[in-house]
């Protein structure tokens, strides 16, 4: 098993890569390229950047070569908080991928565990997260339980996505 490190803005590329590769796993189809890569790879290189981060990823290099062999990728939610967790504080783990030819080495472990770490130290107390039937058993192995909270989704129309934030005027470090 591979030693996680923290993702610098260098690694964009193969974070994107691996999201891919996610996503495809999910939906049992191959994500098409698009203008959703250069998009997020910019987003990737300004908030991995970021000196007081809300967003961190963690990867293990391959061990043959200069791709990523493994990443967990999440984000620190800030919510109004309540009678169970006043910081309301809330880690949200959206991607966690590995390539195929290094699967079952323990990488996704590492990578994950390193973001429980990074969320631990910033006073999060509780992670979410959506797993895929694949991924249940490691997440149930470092403590994740199935929750009875529905789920719901409001998708906006294509017009209206893929605007990267520094188009919109918003800043999130506020």
């Amino acid at each position: 098993m591979g030693d996680a490190r923290r993702a610098v803005p260098a690694d964009a590329d193969e974070l994107v890569r691996l999201r891919g590769l996610m996503l495809a796993g999910m939906s049992g189809v191959p994500t098409p390229p698009g203008r959703w890569q250069a998009v997020a790879r910019d987003n990737l290189r300004t908030w991995l950047a970021e000196p007081d981060p809300w967003l961190a990823a963690f990867v293990v290099d391959a061990p043959d070569g200069p791709s990523l062999a493994a990443c967990a990728v999440g984000t620190v939610e800030r919510r109004l908080g309540g009678p169970d967790d006043p910081s309301g504080l809330v880690g949200y783990v959206f991607n966690v991928s590995t390539d195929p030819a290094y699967r079952r080495r323990g990488h996704s472990r590492a990578c994950v565990t390193a973001l429980l770490a990074w969320f631990r130290d910033r006073g999060v107390r509780r992670v979410d997260l959506r797993a895929s039937a694949a991924g249940r058993p490691l997440y149930r192995a470092l403590g994740f339980r199935e929750t009875a909270d529905p789920a719901m989704r409001l998708t906006f129309p294509p017009e209206q996505s893929f605007i990267p934030l520094r188009e919109t005027g918003n800043d999130l470090s506020a």
